[in-house]
């Protein structure tokens, strides 16, 4: 295995391009797992620690640009306000340690299905930002992932950062695991509200072959919403448009049986967190429209 160390991203872009193959590694902490299990062996390690470009963010007017390499911990500590569906996922991914190396460049180029990360930006409808020596676009995140651990990048091209627009509403992620730390989830929701747009999003992970939207479930939510006038009314969501919601994400799973947990529960476990993420982010946006009624 050759060991390839790029100090720039223009020679990490010329590294990928010569050896398509090259696997990159950052934080390792997705990486390095498979290898020492034995379960990968690539001809190269395009390590890419010492491309400081992507250890860092920018926040914009209406987006974050996030470095693909930017730790959970800096997610956790810098950018709660902006990014507050993916702040919380990134608390949940195993320790401390793995958090301060580990980013979000690293679950998108892994693609498990298992990821913390990818509710949260299927939620918040995150865009890629890949590159190579021909250029750069962006990849819609509804279209980023192609696969069981595969995604939409072609062969020479490398993860630069991630584009998310800063949240407008509240924001929320839950996760099922076998134990409370250090866990890979059994499944896991991510939910948010656009007020802006007065739609509603959804992301599910480890529940289908790949990272889903519960696009069925947000349709009939954003025609409920919209018919009950409950953006403009601030009424508390119905009990039967909850579980009807809830029944709705269940069905778009996809699961399986494994060692952590059957597809009937996961399918359960996501019912019930979509009712009670439902639930947490609509009492913030009525507590938030509250709030700004009573100032004015």
């Amino acid at each position: 295995m050759d060991f390839l160390r790029p100090a720039s991203w223009e020679e990490a872009l010329a590294a990928k391009a010569e050896h398509p193959t090259a696997v990159p590694i950052a934080g390792g902490t997705d990486v390095m797992v498979e290898i020492n299990f034995d379960h990968r062996r690539p001809e190269y390690l395009l390590d890419l620690g010492r491309v400081a470009d992507l250890q860092e963010w920018e926040v914009g007017e209406d987006a974050v640009r996030l470095g693909a390499s930017v730790p959970y911990t800096r997610i956790m500590e810098n950018l709660r306000a902006e990014l507050p569906g993916l702040a919380l996922a990134a608390h949940t991914v195993a320790s401390p340690q793995i958090r301060n190396r580990g980013g979000v460049g690293g679950n998108l180029g892994t693609a498990s299905p298992a990821g913390d990360a990818h509710p949260a930006l299927l939620a918040a409808g995150a865009e890629v930002e890949a590159e190579s020596v021909r250029g750069s676009r962006r990849i819609p995140i509804d279209a980023f992932y192609t696969g069981v651990k595969r995604n939409a990048l072609a062969p020479d091209e490398l993860i630069r950062a991630v584009h998310i627009e800063k949240a407008d509403g509240p924001q929320q992620f839950s996760k099922v695991g076998t134990r409370n730390a250090m866990v890979i989830a059994v499944c896991a929701f991510g939910l948010a509200l656009h007020p802006r747009t007065r739609t509603v999003r959804t992301g599910i992970g480890s529940a289908a072959p790949t990272p889903v939207r519960a696009t069925t479930a947000e349709e009939f939510l954003n025609a409920a919403l919209d018919e009950g006038g409950f953006w403009d009314n601030g009424k508390t969501i119905t009990p039967s448009v909850a579980r009807r919601f809830a029944d709705l994400c269940a069905a778009a799973c996809n699961p399986i049986d494994d060692v952590r947990g059957t597809a009937r529960y996961r399918r359960h476990a996501i019912g019930v967190m979509a009712r009670r993420t439902l639930t947490w982010t609509w009492e913030s946006y009525r507590g938030t429209r509250r709030a700004v009624e009573g100032a004015a």
